[in-house]
């Protein structure tokens, strides 16, 4: 499985910005996908992720981030409104095997990783 992160980019806060994952191999639709996010000088946290028809949010995402998944394209993507300078880090995409009913949130419990993208905001 690969993974291609994109979209991410410099953006006032406030402002919107929306990634996308594209996956290739086998990525069955009942697989996790999930977004993760390291700023320097933290750990790689959880942001989101979508299994089936669920999806889970990091607290400070929620309400802001939309996590969606488009099965016929093998396509994960991350719409993110009214960013903040804390949003600033680099955003990787995530894929393991699905579990009926359950959201890893450990980045340990995820599979395969892509490259990572950029996101900035500016305060």
């Amino acid at each position: 499985v690969q993974l291609q992160a994109s979209g991410g980019g410099l953006v006032q806060a406030g402002g919107s910005l929306r990634l996308s994952c594209a996956a290739s191999g086998s990525t069955p639709s009942s697989a996790v996908m999930g977004w993760f996010r390291h700023a320097p000088g933290k750990v790689r946290e959880f942001v989101a992720a979508v299994n089936g028809g669920s999806t889970d949010y990091a607290d400070s995402v929620k309400g802001r981030f939309t996590i969606s998944r488009d099965n016929a394209k093998n396509t994960v993507y991350l719409q993110m409104d009214s960013l903040k300078a804390e949003d600033t880090a680099v955003y990787y995409c995530a894929t393991r095997r699905g579990v009926v009913g359950i959201i890893p949130r450990r980045p340990s419990s995820y599979d395969y990783w892509g490259q990572g993208t950029q996101v900035t905001v500016s305060s």
